[in-house]
């Protein structure tokens, strides 16, 4: 059999790469020659991530409300490997960053989207019966969404507003105690910490100071500053930040605001949560005043940050 000139230049390739590493490359060959043909289901493993739904109810709108959940933190993973991108990337370059901050905006945009599934997906009724099953598990506690949150910006950022001045110059350990989201899971009656919360932290405290301590000069807000006043900071990567900072802290817990209305507003008593958590306090974006990039905004707009959407939804229901 006669080889093509391609062929045998790819061949003598794969001899330079296996000797170089001490293997035998035929027997590479004969395992590609035994090899079955690869399929679009094993591939994605279709099989087992079809077998990962499993509701604790009879009801059915509850698989919907897993399977839901469950894209949303594929598209988190798809986001923290465009923050590793960034932070590990040596040299960094403007138009690098802002080519992977217009990923996760995209991955943001179509999560906010495709939140309607949870407004106006489910049967009112089945939710609030099948929620009472999954007591005291929480969207809140998303590991991930808080790891995206501490690549984002400095860690004070995520401190809760009344303590950002004070803590400062604390150190993310001190910081970490004043985080923004566990006044969202804390007892207002007592000031105790819920379940949820404390599930959390048992799970992941030690992962968010580490990752917080680690992301002290990698996280998107210094990164930014560094190319401001370097004179780097272009336009589009202006923009890219401003659109992270509205799709993370106004539009993504803005679409969980509008669900929570929709379950759980009633008179004359709102519904509580799933955790406990104070989804009223909690979600809109107004009371937190949750900004990634500070400089970036006007005195005006952070003023006044989240107030119009928070109000269109409110009139809206």
């Amino acid at each position: 059999m006669h080889f093509s000139t391609e062929i045998e230049d790819r061949l003598n390739q794969l001899q330079e790469k296996y000797e170089a590493m001490g293997q035998d490359m035929n027997s590479y060959l004969d395992g590609l020659l035994y090899a079955d043909f690869l399929t679009y289901w094993d591939y994605i493993h279709l099989d087992t991530l079809l077998s990962l739904q499993n509701p604790k109810t009879p009801f059915p709108d509850e698989e919907i409300f897993i399977i839901y959940h469950q894209i949303t933190e594929l598209y988190f993973k798809l986001a923290l490997h465009e923050c590793r991108q960034i932070a590990e990337a040596a040299p960094l370059t403007a138009e690098f960053f802002t080519a992977r901050l217009k990923r996760i905006n995209r991955y943001f945009g179509a999560l906010t989207h495709s939140f309607e599934i949870m407004v106006d997906g489910m049967e009112k009724e089945q939710f609030l019966k099948f929620r009472m099953s999954l007591l005291p598990a929480s969207g809140f506690q998303s590991g991930q969404y808080r790891m995206i949150e501490i690549y984002a910006t400095d860690f004070i950022n995520l401190v809760a507003k009344d303590k950002r001045e004070e803590l400062q110059h604390a150190t993310i350990e001190t910081q970490f105690e004043y985080l923004y989201w566990k006044f969202g899971a804390t007892e207002l009656s007592t000031g105790k910490k819920t379940l949820t919360l404390k599930q959390f932290e048992k799970k992941y405290s030690k992962t968010f100071i580490e990752l917080g301590k680690a992301a002290v000069k990698h996280n998107f807000n210094t990164l930014a500053k560094q190319f401001d006043s370097s004179s780097q900071l272009t336009p589009e990567l202006r923009n890219e930040l401003r659109q992270l900072d509205i799709n993370v802290n106004v539009n993504w817990p803005l679409s969980h605001y509008k669900s929570a209305v929709r379950y759980l507003n009633r008179e004359p008593e709102d519904i509580k949560a799933t955790g406990g958590t104070n989804w009223q306090k909690y979600l809109p974006p107004r009371f937190q005043k949750r900004i990634f990039y500070p400089w970036v905004w006007s005195e005006e707009e952070k003023e006044n940050w989240g107030k119009a959407w928070v109000d269109d939804v409110l009139d809206s229901n």
